[in-house]
This record gives structure tokens, sequence and C-alpha cells, in this order.
């Protein structure tokens, strides 16, 4: 199978694998306890916590909360944050392009009376920061933006949003659960309050999340019962998950730049052949460069489904993303196509492509073909009018 759904997830390095094997077998024992494999534990813990926070050049490991994946770090970070800050106000600035898991998370605090200002993108999906300017108020309770957007690749001027909500004193998130590894991730030069990560989405494993909270941010707690992380996360640590993630994330800020550079040139290479091969294939979002995430592609493909192209490749040996989801007949377009102005039945016909570290050109040339076939092949049995109905 070549795998370009590096966007969804990542296979874990094997250093990664083999990190974490012993804490599969003999080395079982929970941080918590006293005994010697407790102990064991705890120092696993700690340094898997010391890598996070390299990672995010955290002024202090204890700035690293561990979760149970990404998107309960989102969790955390919106609604503890929000709850937290509520005392000040209960007003949310966002955008309309963000992960469902911060929508989602603040549809909840909807409902515990807080209001949300939602900021429109351009045509690129980039949020102008002067509009974030014109939003905050003074009971502006949290600001929560994406670092690189999931359906555009679009990556957002962090930093001057970040100049904005700390002259207002205003907690900043940062969704940077599709970013982290692939993205230089400074806390301190973004200028962010609370970060999330996502490890299985740089070759770490799944089960395990990062939140980096910067020492000053307040949050309150979701999950209720023990003293683990600070207090602010009860919960018996999964150290395999998380001694898995450390490993990941000194192996990403070792390779970092060599990861952006060969990552950036399949990229290209992927999207010219694609365009060339193929009429009627237009990127959303940002070109190739600066603004755009090395690794991500967002394609929509005139006459044809992008559901029906996944599945179609998929069963010739192609792993990709649709980017719309298909319920009966309706097919739900993505906020963020909407967002930039996509025609409706240009936007159905959209696919994500994620190339990885594994990514050969041979795999790019061998999707290249696949995609032409089944493009073709879709076309012809699929009439223009069924496309509208």
């Amino acid at each position: 199978m070549i795998h370009l759904d590096h966007l969804t997830t990542t296979p874990p390095h094997p250093e990664v694998i083999d990190a974490m094997r012993p804490w599969l077998e003999s080395r079982f024992g929970a941080a918590g306890s006293l005994h010697q494999l407790g102990l064991e534990a705890r120092d696993a813990l700690d340094e898997a916590r010391a890598r996070l926070a390299k990672f995010v050049n955290a002024a202090d490991p204890e700035e690293i909360i561990f979760t149970s994946g990404g998107t309960e770090a989102v969790n955390l970070a919106v609604k503890g944050a929000a709850l937290a800050n509520r005392r000040f106000g209960k007003h949310i600035v966002t955008t309309l392009i963000e992960h469902p898991a911060v929508l989602g998370s603040i549809a909840w605090l909807k409902e515990q009376g807080f209001e949300c200002t939602q900021l429109s993108v351009d045509n690129q999906g980039r949020l102008d920061p002067a509009a974030l300017g014109q939003a905050l108020r003074d009971d502006t309770a949290i600001v929560c933006l994406h670092h690189g957007n999931h359906d555009l690749g679009t990556i957002q001027p962090i930093a001057e949003a970040a100049k904005l909500t700390r002259e207002r004193g205003i907690p900043l998130f940062v969704d940077a659960t599709l970013s982290g590894g692939w993205l230089p991730l400074d806390a301190q030069e973004l200028g962010a309050d609370l970060i999330a990560l996502a490890p299985h989405r740089f070759h770490g494993p799944k089960g395990v999340g990062v939140l980096y909270r910067h020492r000053r941010t307040q949050i309150e707690p979701l999950i209720h019962g023990g003293v683990q992380e600070n207090d602010l996360r009860a919960g018996t640590e999964n150290i395999a998950a998380i001694v898995g993630a450390g490993v990941a994330a000194e192996s990403a800020i070792a390779d970092l730049q060599s990861r952006m550079k060969q990552t950036g040139e399949l990229q290209r290479k992927l999207l010219n052949g694609l365009r060339d091969a193929v009429e009627g294939v237009d990127l959303n979002g940002p070109e190739p460069g600066k603004h755009r995430l090395p690794h991500h592609l967002s394609l929509s493909t005139e006459q044809v489904e992008g559901e029906g192209q996944a599945l179609a490749m998929d069963l010739q040996g192609v792993a990709i993303h649709a980017g719309a989801a298909c319920t009966t007949k309706s097919m739900q377009i993505p906020p963020a196509l909407e967002a930039i102005g996509l025609d409706a039945d240009l936007a159905r016909g959209t696919t994500l492509w994620g190339v990885g570290v594994g990514t050969t050109e041979v795999e790019i040339l061998e999707a290249i073909r696949v995609f032409t076939d089944v493009t073709a092949n879709l076309r012809a049995i699929t009439p223009a009018k069924d496309l509208l109905a």
C-alpha cells in the first residue's frame, strides 16, 4: 500500500516502537506507585516530558500536560481556559475553518452561556490579523486558532495574532495537531499560551496527546479523580505511548529541516504531476511555499466526486483521504471549503494528500498514474448532470 494519507496519521518510527516495547512488557508499572516499577515509570514520564518541553521550547517541563490524544488536548485547552477565565468574560474568538475538536468544544461552551465570534478568512484560508484585533473585546476569555489548517494546508500568522492577544491579556490557544513535527514550533516565538499536539501525526503512537500550557495560563481540569499531571488531568498515565511521543518529538527536532525539504520537494512533484496528467485539478489553499504545510495538498477535481476517487484508489493500493463526507445522496462540504468560496460542485471533488518521511518518488509517480486512470474511469461512468443532482 502506498500511504499518502499522512495528514490523518503516520506510521510510528521503528525507534518509537523499540522505545515503547519494554513499557508494554516487563516495565509495566504505574508512575504513581512507590515501588521500583513505579519509580521507573515516573522517571520515564519525566524524561518524555522534558523531550516534549524541548520540542516546543517550553520554559519548564511542567508546562507539558499529557492527555489521551490530540482531541482531548484541544478540549482541555479550549474548555479549560474558557472556564477558568469566565469571571472576566464569556466571549470567544475563532475562525470559520477550525478543526471539529475546536468548534465542538466551543459549541459546548455556548451551551454554558458563552458567545463566539467566528472570523472569515481570505480565498487562501488565511486570517487577517487586523480582523482579529477588531474582534477582541474586554470580555474575551480566549482566542482559538490553528497553526496549519487540516482542510487547506494554510499556515496562519500566529505570531502576529499573539501580539494582539498579549497586548490585551487574552489567552491564545493554538491547534498544532497537524503542524507539529512538520513546521518549527517555538512557543516563545509564536507567543502562544496553549498549544495542542498529536504525536501520531509526526510518527509517534496513537493514544497520547500533548498540551503545552504557559505557566501563568489558568485552566480548569475536565477529568477529575487523581492528582496526575499537576492536578490538571486525572488518570493513570499511558507510559508506553508517552515514551513513544517523547522519542518521536526528539526525532522530529533532529530531522525537521531535512523533513521539511524532503516532503516539500515531493509535494511539488506530486502537485505538478497531477496537474499535468489530469485536466481540471485545482489546488485549495496557497501554492507550496512559506504559507503552506510542506506535506499537505488539498485538491478539487472537476466532474468527479472525491470520495469515489479515494475509494477507487484504495482498491489499487494508494491511500488518500476524501475531502468531503458522503451521507446518502448529499455531500457534506467542509466549512473550510465553504469559507474560501469554493463552488459546491467542485468541493465535492476534493481529496487530501499527505506525503511523509518514507514517501518515495517512485510512489509519487505510481500515485499519479493511478489517480489519472481512476479519474478518467469515474468521469466516463458519471454523467456531469448526476454531480449536480
